[in-house]
C-alpha cells in the first residue's frame, strides 16, 4: 500500500477511535461465486482469509452494526449517521443497488442514504433494514412474501420497497421470511414469508393441493406483515432466526420458539414443528432472560444467556457429528464468562465474553478466525490474535465471519489489512507478539 494511501487510512482509525466508534474485521471466504451458488457479473475474489483482517474500504469508517443471517451469502455493514453498506452476491438484487451483478466490496446503498439505517438482517436472498423513525426497507428476492411488501406480483425487488410495518424497532430475517419487532401496543412482533414449518407462527402452515386430484403439496406465501396474535398480550424485545425457526424473549424474560423442530433445535425435547410460539420451560423462575442477556439462532441450534450471570445455554445441532441436544444445556466450557453478544452459522458458532473472542465449530474456508494452522475446533477456543478487543456484535454468514469491536490504538496494531487491486487481494501484516492470555472468571 502507498505511504500516502497508509497515512491516510492512519489518519481515519485516529478520528473514528477518538469519536468512540467500531471497526470490522472479516475472516473466511473472499470467493462469493464458490459459496454454493452460481453468480453473475463483478470481481471474481481469490483465496480466503484465515485470520481477522481489515476490509479496506471500510478502514476509517465508524461501524455501528452488522447484519447476520446464517443462510446469506451476502454482508450488510452500518455506518455512522445511518449509512448503509453491502456486498457479497446479488442474483436477486438483495445488495439493493438497483441490479444484479455481484460486489465484493462493500457499496453504499444510494437510495437509502436520505435514511438513518439503525438495524438490518440478511435472509438467503433478501435484506431487511430499519430506520430510525420506524419504517422499514426491503430488497431482493419476494417470491415467498419475505420483504413483507404486501404483494407478489414483483419476484424481485432490486431497489428498497417499503415493508407494510409502522413504528418498526428492529427486523431479523430466517431464509426465506422476516420477523419485525413493533412499538405498537398489541403488535410487538409481525411475521411475512414462506410458513412451510410454521415459522411465522400463526398456528398454520398454509398448506394445500396444487390441484384438486394431485397429492403435490404447496404453501400459500404470505407477503403483509401480521401480528404473532398468540403473544397480542406480550412485548418482544428479542428475536433470532434460524433457515425455518424463530426464537424470541419478551420483556419478561420468558422465551419462545417456533417453526422447524427437527433436531431438537426448538428445545421441548421433541422434534415436532411448532406453528404457533411455544414458551421454553427451562427459562423462567429464576432462570429467565435479564436485559443484558442474548439470543441467537443458527440453522439448526438455538441459543441464548439467562440468570444474569451470563451462563450460555444451547440446544439443537451444534456440530457435524454427535447427538444433537434436545433441550437447552449450559455449555460448561463457557461457564463463567460474562458473553455479550453471539452468532450461529451452521455448524460453527462465535461469543464475544469480557475483552476475548471465542469461536468453535466446523470451519470450511478458515472462518473461525485461527490463522492458518487451524481451520477448525470442537470445542470453544480463543481466537488469539483478538484477545484483549471488546466485541460488540458478530456476524456469521456461509463460510465468513465478521465482528464490530471498538478501537482502541493497541487492538489496532495486531491486525491484518485486506484491499483489493486489479482483482488481487493484497494483504499487509502488522506483527505483534500474543498478548497473555486471561483465565475464565469461576463462579
Amino acid at each position: 500500500m502507498p505511504a500516502s494511501a497508509a497515512a491516510v487510512a492512519v489518519e481515519g482509525e485516529e478520528k473514528a477511535a477518538k469519536a468512540g466508534g467500531g471497526e470490522l474485521l472479516y475472516c473466511g471466504t473472499t470467493r462469493f461465486d464458490i459459496m454454493g451458488r452460481e453468480v453473475k457479473g463483478g470481481l471474481q475474489g481469490r483465496g480466503n482469509l484465515v485470520s481477522p483482517t481489515r476490509l479496506r474500504p471500510l478502514m476509517g469508517v465508524d461501524i455501528r452494526f452488522v447484519a447476520t443471517g446464517c443462510a446469506a451469502c451476502h454482508c450488510v455493514a452500518l455506518g455512522a449517521g445511518g449509512r448503509c453498506f453491502t456486498w457479497g452476491r446479488n442474483e436477486k438484487g438483495q445488495l439493493g443497488h438497483g441490479d444484479t451483478l455481484l460486489r465484493n466490496l462493500p457499496t453504499i446503498v444510494s437510495e437509502l442514504s436520505k435514511y438513518n439505517i439503525i438495524t438490518a438482517s440478511v435472509g438467503r436472498n433478501h435484506t431487511v433494514v430499519v430506520t430510525d423513525d420506524g419504517k422499514s426497507f426491503a430488497f431482493g428476492d419476494n417470491k415467498r412474501g419475505q420483504l413483507g411488501t404486501g404483494s407478489l406480483r414483483k419476484g424481485t425487488e432490486v431497489s428498497p420497497a417499503p415493508c407494510l410495518v409502522t413504528e418498526a424497532t428492529n427486523a431479523v430475517c430466517g431464509a426465506d421470511f422476516t420477523v419485525w419487532l413493533s412499538s405498537v401496543e398489541g403488535s410487538s412482533i409481525l411475521t411475512a414469508g414462506f410458513p412451510q414449518y410454521g415459522q411465522l407462527g400463526h398456528g398454520s402452515n398454509h398448506e394445500y393441493n396444487t390441484k384438486v386430484s394431485s397429492v403435490k403439496l404447496s404453501y400459500d406465501p404470505q407477503p403483509r406483515p401480521r401480528a404473532i396474535a398468540t403473544l397480542s398480550g406480550k412485548t418482544i424485545v428479542k428475536v433470532a432466526c434460524g433457515t425455518n425457526h424463530t426464537v424470541a424473549a419478551d420483556s419478561s424474560g420468558f422465551v419462545y420458539t417456533w417453526g422447524f423442530g427437527g433436531y431438537g433445535r426448538l428445545g421441548h425435547n421433541e422434534q415436532k414443528d411448532e406453528w404457533q410460539p411455544r414458551l421454553v420451560e427451562i427459562f423462567t423462575k429464576n432462570n429467565i432472560l435479564g436485559p443484558n442477556d442474548v439470543i441467537s439462532a443458527g440453522s439448526a441450534s438455538s441459543a441464548c444467556t439467562a440468570g444474569g450471570r451470563g451462563q450460555l445455554y444451547m440446544w439443537g445441532k451444534l456440530k457435524n457429528s454427535g447427538d444433537e441436544w434436545m433441550y437447552p444445556k449450559p455449555v460448561t466450557d463457557l461457564s463463567g464468562w460474562n458473553i455479550r453478544c453471539m452468532a450461529s452459522g451452521s455448524m460453527h458458532h462465535a461469543v464475544g465474553a469480557d475483552d476475548s473472542c471465542i469461536s468453535w465449530g466446523h470451519s470450511e474456508y478458515g472462518e473461525l478466525g485461527y490463522g492458518p494452522t487451524q481451520k477448525s475446533s470442537v470445542n470453544p477456543k480463543k481466537v488469539d490474535i483478538l484477545e484483549g478487543m471488546h466485541v460488540t456484535s458478530w456476524i456469521i454468514l456461509m463460510g465468513i465471519l465478521m465482528l464490530c469491536f471498538k478501537r482502541t490504538r493497541k487492538a489496532s496494531s495486531s491486525l491484518r489489512v485486506a484491499t483489493t487491486k486489479k482483482s488481487k487481494i493484497q494483504i499487509r501484516v502488522n506483527n505483534m507478539r500474543p498478548m497473555k492470555q486471561k483465565r475464565p472468571r469461576r463462579r
